[in-house]
């Protein structure tokens, strides 16, 4: 006749320390997809000076997420409005996949809603009511499992300023370099 020996998760070495259980290791290696990057929006970047940054989550359909995951998204031509103290995507390009269901009818430029604390909305209300405020998205990323947004409140730049940046970020280049052959 055979002991029964309890399944627990960590068992006692000869000196009485815990050891891990390999019997349960299997249960707890999960593979988790965490902050993993779907989109970026380069050109918000590139056109304003961001000074706030959000993270909102967003109410997608079921084909958008199969969709997020194979990384069908474009965020560059997309920005952000608040229209009766809820925000709302614009303009982010989801493409369908052709293995969506026939009875689902999708738009891939359908306005979705963006999901933030009342508190935070009303801080983007008052940003936006400043002049020369804009809300835009700035990345797309999955976040335990979950579609998240991080947006970005930010005041457009003029011409000069984007070859202002342009010029230093070459200028800090050459200096690397130089500093690179010594």
């Amino acid at each position: 006749m055979t002991t029964h020996r309890p399944f627990t998760r960590f068992s006692c070495l000869a000196n009485g320390e815990p050891r891990y259980n390999a019997r349960m290791s299997k249960k707890d290696k999960k593979p988790q997809n965490t902050g993993s990057v779907i989109a970026l929006n380069k050109k918000a970047r590139h056109d304003y000076f961001i000074e706030d940054t959000y993270e909102a989550g967003l109410a997608l359909e079921g084909w958008e997420v199969k969709s997020l995951r194979d990384g069908r998204v474009q965020l560059k031509e997309s920005y952000v409005l608040i229209k009766n103290g809820e925000a709302w995507l614009f303009g982010a390009h989801i493409s369908p996949l052709l293995s969506a269901s026939t009875h689902v009818h999708p738009d891939a430029t359908r306005t979705r809603k963006l999901l933030l604390h009342s508190n935070e909305i009303s801080k983007l209300i008052g940003a936006v009511d400043r002049e020369g405020y804009a809300v835009v998205p700035l990345k797309l990323y999955w976040k335990r499992g979950r579609a998240k947004l991080e947006i970005g409140v930010g005041k457009g730049k003029k011409q000069h300023d984007k070859r202002a940046v342009e010029k230093e970020r070459d200028w800090n280049r050459e200096k690397q370099r130089v500093m690179k052959s010594n």
